[in-house]
């Protein structure tokens, strides 16, 4: 794989920009502002998608397929830190001396004149600026964003507004969150992960404490997480908002009714402000206090911007319905953490009723499945009535030996509940076979999980006739 060069001296102008795998949802989106600022954009990507045809039709010419050729005459290229070195584009592009940026290099200099809000966050990043980008239009403003996922009612995860204020999701995976110049940095949680890249818990933290030292104007951070409480004691000389529903809370969550849609009062600056959101999840209500607290911080109205927020409608890939066979709901959700899989599944069981929940689990990574298997196990245990794991979708890294998705089924207590299924189409033949009537059936992984749910909803109907 790519290690993005974060020392690396960014050219003052890009010319033609040619991204590897533009079609992902944050180098999708990424394009599509470059090509808002008038850069001639190209790009390749695997397959076809939603993301490809709509920077088609905004000009970019985009090759399905990884050769040399389509680098033509680009001056600059994008790439993510999944792309592998043997890639030909990246070849060649090194060959002639042109210049490779990683896609939050390209980011930081695209946006380098702008009041930046960047959220990070081992969790909660792409809902959490979801909500902020859907505040800040409801209360009339024009902010741009980079979203990691696309946002419902705008039907995007990118734009270009005609405001200072420019809203991002922050990667930390990888370091590159560093990279920003940020005035105001909303910090979800610090909650372990990514350790294949930090390499102990102790440089993770430090990393979030770096970021946060660099936020110009405010830093907004849970005051529940314990990663991020650890971070604040070493942020004595910021100006801080704390949101949560710890007691001392700046922005303190309370009265939270997790049946159906979340509903739930922030108290701030000695007032009640209650609403009730569109999606479900209490996790969904700490995310809104997130939110909430970046609003209030940049000076706008409390209550209006609570009232703003509760407009949010989710992000795709976040609990996104997919379909609905003999009664049987198919779900999708981007978690890729024991604590990710935890929310997401606790929310589906605020509305499935007297339903169950049967989990399609894809591990992502083989280190992550290695360091987190028993956790994978005792969290899927505990909050789905049924679990079928798939393999490893190993992304940047290379297969581990004895490192497959049996790992996390074996270390189920009751083997009943379980079952690892390797073959996709297995997979969703068992899971029509013991799904009935009230279910969800719930994907979960930041991988080509979402590719399955086809399969579910066609065996689904195959099971009824």
């Amino acid at each position: 794989m790519i290690e993005p060069d974060l020392t690396l001296t960014v050219p003052d102008e890009l010319g033609a920009v040619h991204f590897v795998g533009i079609g992902g949802s944050g180098m999708s989106g990424i394009a599509r502002l470059f090509l808002a600022a008038g850069h001639t954009v190209t790009g390749s990507d695997l397959r076809e998608s939603d993301n490809v045809l709509a920077l088609r039709e905004l000009g970019a010419r985009i090759s399905i397929g990884h050769d040399a050729a389509n680098l033509g005459d680009a001056d600059t290229l994008v790439v993510t830190g999944a792309l592998w070195q043997d890639n030909p584009e990246y070849v060649l592009a090194r060959e002639r001396g042109i210049p490779v940026l990683h896609r939050s290099q390209a980011l930081a200099w695209l946006i380098r004149s702008h009041r930046l809000v960047s959220v990070a966050g081992a969790h909660g990043k792409t809902t959490s600026t979801g909500m902020i980008v859907t505040g800040l239009l409801g209360l009339g403003q024009d902010p741009s964003f980079v979203n990691g996922g696309v946002i419902e009612s705008l039907g995007v995860s990118a734009a270009s507004g005609a405001d200072d204020l420019f809203v991002v999701e922050a990667d930390e995976s990888d370091g590159s969150f560093l990279l920003y110049d940020t005035a105001v940095a909303l910090i979800t949680n610090v909650d372990p992960d990514h350790l294949d890249h930090y390499g102990s818990l102790e440089a993770f933290e430090a990393a979030f404490v770096e970021f946060a030292r660099n936020a110009s104007e405010l830093v907004v951070i849970s005051s529940d997480d314990p990663g991020a409480v650890h971070v604040t004691t070493r942020l004595a000389d910021k100006k801080l908002i704390t949101f949560g529903e710890d007691a001392g809370s700046d922005v303190r969550v309370h009265t939270i009714g997790t049946v159906g849609p979340v509903s739930f009062t922030v108290h701030w600056a000695g007032r009640d402000y209650s609403t009730t959101l569109r999606v479900p999840g209490k996790h969904n209500a700490i995310n809104a206090a997130g939110a909430f607290a970046v609003l209030v911080g940049l000076g706008l109205d409390p209550a209006a911007s609570l009232e703003a927020i509760s407009a949010f409608g989710g992000t795709q890939r976040r609990f996104e319905l997919h379909g609905t066979v003999r009664g049987v709901s198919v779900y999708d959700d981007y978690a890729h953490h024991p604590t990710e899989v935890a929310a997401a599944l606790s929310a589906a069981r605020t509305v499935v009723g007297p339903g169950r929940i049967i989990a399609v689990h894809q591990p992502h990574l083989y280190s992550r499945t290695r360091m987190f298997a028993q956790e994978f196990a005792d969290t899927l245990e505990k909050h789905a009535d049924q679990t079928i794991v798939l393999d490893v979708y190993g992304a940047r890294e290379d297969p581990e030996p004895g490192v497959t998705g049996a790992l996390v089924s074996g270390r189920f207590r009751d083997p009943a509940h379980v079952a690892f299924i390797p073959d996709w189409q297995d997979a969703a033949d068992y899971v029509a076979s013991i799904a009935r009537e009230g279910d969800f059936v719930v994907t979960l992984g930041c991988g080509d999980v979402y590719r399955i749910v086809p399969q579910v909803l066609e065996s689904l109907g195959r099971a009824r006739e």
